[in-house]
């Protein structure tokens, strides 16, 4: 199988919703739809908007299968980006209605929002003991030793994880060129 080529499962999906099958949309959205909703709702901070952001992305993915390019990254990605940029357009729609607010703010709003999904994305796709580190470093409040031995690992490991897990986090907060999408989302179409 050539390098580039997308995942069986992708491939397989988008000839599915291009013939019209409901039960392919169906198990798209068992598959994505926390990850849609999560991501809305994390860049929104809003349950009302999130719950409208993913029934708009799984309503366009519904009418424009053919959008999916898999040489673009798989459908995972292209559902994270479908969803962070209607997020992004529901931010700056309420910025117009919003009183007082000058483009500077909301264009700072939308960058931290879009940092913080990228944390999130982050997280959630990092290797499983990078992640359970980071959890007993700075949400349970752990040293590293306390950590190593809750892990059952060295002290060393467990800095090597730390390390490892908070540069990938750093990535976060970088913003990306006009012409990349943020890391996580695939390329830009």
């Amino acid at each position: 199988m050539a390098k580039d080529a997308p995942p069986r499962w992708d491939r397989r999906m988008q000839q599915r919703l291009a013939r019209g099958e409901a039960a392919a949309l169906g198990e798209l959205y068992d598959r994505f739809a926390a990850l849609v909703h999560s991501q809305a709702h994390r860049m929104l901070d809003d349950e009302d908007a999130a719950d409208q952001v993913t029934r708009e992305v799984f309503c366009y993915v519904w009418e424009n299968p053919d959008a999916y390019n898999p040489k673009h990254g798989s459908m995972r990605s292209w559902v994270a980006r479908l969803t962070h940029r209607r997020s992004v357009l529901l931010l700056r729609g309420a910025h117009e209605g919003a009183e007082g607010q000058d483009a500077e703010e909301l264009e700072q709003r939308v960058l931290r929002a879009t940092a913080a999904a990228r944390a999130d994305y982050i997280v959630a796709s990092m290797p499983a003991p990078l992640r359970a580190a980071l959890e007993l470093a700075y949400v349970q409040r752990r040293d590293y030793r306390q950590a190593a031995s809750d892990l059952g690992v060295t002290g060393d490991e467990a800095r090597r994880r730390l390390r490892l897990g908070l540069q990938l986090l750093s990535t976060a907060n970088t913003r990306p060129s006009a012409d990349t999408a943020p890391p996580g989302y695939g390329p830009t179409p």
